[in-house]
């Protein structure tokens, strides 16, 4: 499996309270998905000790981070409450999942997070993405 591009929009996080993190992945959309959620997959993206239920199930990972999944749409989207700790205001993630082909386009959304977390929250969606990206 290989990566075939990814793609950072810093712009868009400077004009927003929001990170996004797109890569092309070169695997159909089914078994992105199918290691998406599963235990495994959701370690390397997520976190560990976080597993996905469904709409209105919380999640909690052993880094302290937690949240609710607000929807779950097979083969096509994730949206996440994030907490990074039990004291934070809560954020939003977006995850779709779109077949192109062969292969599969991610795209992360991660909404309302104060600038001075902006990137360090671009570079760990972006590595953990990869990472997920060749396991696959």
């Amino acid at each position: 499996m290989t990566i075939s591009s990814v793609d950072v929009d810093g712009s868009e996080v400077t004009q927003s309270k929001t990170v996004h993190v797109r890569l092309m992945v070169s695997q159909p959309v089914g078994a992105v998905w199918r290691r998406l959620v599963s235990p495994e997959g959701v370690a390397l993206w997520l976190g560990e000790g976080a597993i996905l239920g469904d709409k209105g199930q919380s999640y909690h990972c052993t880094d302290g981070t937690g949240g609710v999944v607000r929807s779950f749409h097979p083969l096509e989207q994730l949206r996440l409450s994030w907490h990074p700790d039990g004291d934070s205001e809560p954020s939003l993630i977006e995850l779709d999942v779109t077949p192109e082909g062969d292969r599969t386009r991610l795209r992360l959304w991660h909404e309302g997070l104060p600038e001075a977390a902006r990137p360090a929250l671009r570079e760990r969606w972006q590595s953990r993405l990869e990472a997920l990206a060749r396991s696959v």
